[in-house]
């Protein structure tokens, strides 16, 4: 791929034009194809306000312009002429101490008089004709909304009478203002309490609230520009340290299977830890369903004695580092599923018996949704979730099993978790004797359950005691078969994602068995040696499966080329003290991902032998 060269052609013709475009002749009275398409691919428009003068607006608008002009000009000239005349009339009627002053003032009202007819006489000059000019939208001094500068602000008595109207407008201007430069310390006071606030929030978030990678947008669009910037860069970061990596997850094929036979190899790849899940084991692991590079992981403890907080955390192969997501819970992590419809929300079950939703699409610490003693919590650890199909309704709902022998299906209604048990497990011995005669009713413990790809009523649940259960959402007292499947628990238990009859559970019996779900004997029974933590169809063929043990290996199964023994067996962890504990296959890449006991999950590539296509 890296040594292809693609060639490029650019031509003027526009590739999103419609072709064979065919139209309606009425000269040939026929369906004629339209051969010349506009190829114009238009870019950017920016619709103007300017005017060109020849045009009619702005003929219409120049002579708007002009006449207005004409009215303030002749307004102008009849306010200067009435003011003039009453100057005169003011002159005329000032009192003389004299006869010398009557008589210079006689004088004077002659030669007024005078002027005043020889001016009459005179024709007054035309006013001149403005220039005929566009008004500019961009010179804000032309605006009539144009403010005044306000006089200074001065202390004391205003001691002329007349001006007392602009004195009081003025005031009132500066009460104005007064009240919106307190209102603006105001704010900023609250501005100033907000940022010292995340400082107190991030230190009860290290107890019990959601850790990011990235600023929270608390403060407006700026942050969030440069929490995106930062999320880019520390990508980038990665991608060049891990650069050898990434090279091999894309691009290495182990040439070396040629030689091999059968045989294939797991490379490894990146490794995710983070610094606070170190002491907790992975509990649970599961793909997104959108995002093929997201992947979410549970954390907790399966040692009753060692019973503290669990985490949630969901990675990326695109950084390595540091999760995306972080959440803390009070109890430990059992299980988790992904919305195949809403891959934001993600269903959670926890040691304590409760249930939660987590929306990654809002930033809080705590779950969304939370189960409660009264909302019918179970009473011991949740093992599974799976989400199911919208009701009729369009409400989100998910099923979980657990210890206490209920499977209980949860409803999300108006913003609040609605539970129904659908079945109650029944142990070995129904019954059991009790204190003074009592005949007390025992129930079964659920570990492990899966529902049928296609019949949507059909599902599979394991049990402590080694029995699978075959059950209907239909039927809530009765079962539909049982399969005496293993003789310890059952810890995992999966449908074929192509063949729909197929199943495969796995047990701390040391086994792995594939059955026929209308068959009551197992098709193909596989001893590994030591306790089967998980078991994980791939995605890419019906006949390859892969499994965990506690021994720390990862053995990867391939029907098609050999039903006795594994292709490839290989060590995961290294240490001797820790157990691998779950796997699963990416859904589109050839890889899968491991976790064991102490926190750490790691990425692995399948060689080419182990995957080949059927046929």
């Amino acid at each position: 791929e890296l040594k292809k060269e693609i060639t490029r052609t650019l031509t003027a013709k526009n590739p999103h034009v419609p072709r064979d475009i065919v139209r309606y002749n009425f000269k040939e009275r026929a369906y004629k194809i339209v051969d010349d398409m506009d190829q114009t691919a238009i870019h950017f428009t920016l619709n103007g306000n300017l005017v060109p003068k020849d045009s009619d607006e702005g003929r219409r608008q120049s002579i708007k312009s002009s006449t207005e002009a004409g009215r303030f000009i002749e307004k102008a000239s009849v306010e200067a002429s009435a003011e003039t005349t009453e100057e005169a009339e003011t002159k005329d009627e000032e009192p003389t101490g004299d006869a010398e002053g009557e008589g210079e003032a006689e004088a004077e009202g002659a030669e007024t008089a005078e002027e005043a007819e020889a001016a009459e006489t005179e024709e007054p000059p035309p006013p001149k004709a403005p220039e005929k000019k566009l008004a500019n939208q961009f010179n804000f001094i032309e605006r009539g909304t144009a403010t005044y500068h306000n006089p200074l602000r001065e202390k004391g008595y205003q001691t002329d009478p007349a001006p007392y109207e602009t004195f009081s407008a003025n005031v009132n201007q500066w009460y104005i203002y007064d009240a919106y430069m307190e209102e603006l310390e105001r704010m900023e006071k609250a501005k100033e309490k907000e940022k010292a606030k995340p400082q107190a929030v991030k230190k009860e978030d290290k107890k019990t609230g959601r850790k990011l990678s990235f600023v929270e947008p608390q403060h407006g669009d700026s942050l969030s520009k440069v929490a995106k910037a930062a999320k880019i860069a520390e990508r980038m970061v990665n991608l060049n340290t891990f650069d050898d990596i990434a090279q091999d997850f894309k691009y290495f094929e182990d040439a070396s299977d040629e030689f091999r036979g059968q045989e294939g190899t797991l490379l490894p790849l990146w490794k995710f830890q983070y610094d606070k899940t170190k002491k907790l084991a992975v509990t649970a692991i599961s793909w997104n369903p959108k995002y093929k590079d997201l992947f979410a992981v549970g954390y907790g403890s399966y040692d009753f004695m060692k019973q503290g907080h669990g985490m949630l955390l969901l990675y990326t192969l695109k950084n390595p580092s540091f999760p995306e997501y972080s959440f803390s819970s009070e109890s430990g992590v059992m299980c988790l599923d992904f919305h195949s419809d809403h891959p934001y929300l993600l269903a959670v079950g926890f040691y304590d018996g409760n249930v939660a939703i987590y929306n990654l699409k809002k930033p809080a610490s705590q779950p969304s949704y939370k189960s409660s003693e009264k909302s019918g919590k179970h009473t011991e650890p949740v093992w599974q979730v799976k989400w199911q199909k919208d009701d009729m309704d369009n409400n989100s709902n998910f099923f979980s099993v657990s210890s206490d022998g209920r499977i209980v299906s949860w409803t999300l209604v108006k913003n609040e978790l609605v539970h129904m048990d659908v079945i109650k497990l029944s142990g070995d011995r129904t019954t059991m004797q009790g204190p003074e005669g009592l005949q007390l009713q025992m129930l079964g413990s659920g570990t492990a359950f899966d529902f049928h790809k296609k019949i949507d009523y059909l599902f599979l649940v394991g049990t402590e005691e080694g029995k699978i259960y075959k059950c209907s959402k239909n039927y809530s007292s009765q079962f539909l078969d049982v399969f005496d499947a293993h003789h310890m628990a059952v810890d995992s238990i999966s449908w074929n994602p192509f063949h729909l009859k197929v199943f495969i559970s796995c047990s701390s019996d040391w086994t792995v068995k594939i059955w026929d779900h209308t068959i009551k004997t197992p098709m193909f029974v596989y001893d590994l040696g030591t306790a089967v933590g998980d078991v994980a169809w791939s995605a890419y063929s019906s006949t390859v499966f892969a499994a965990v043990t506690i021994d720390g290996q990862a053995r990867v199964f391939d029907l098609n080329i050999n039903k006795l023994e594994p292709l490839c067996t290989q060590l995961v962890v290294t240490r001797k003290k820790n157990k691998t504990t779950h796997i699963q296959f990416n859904p589109a890449y050839p890889i899968i991902i491991v976790g064991d006991e102490l926190g750490l999950v790691t990425c692995l590539k399948l060689s080419p032998n182990l995957r080949k296509m059927p046929k």
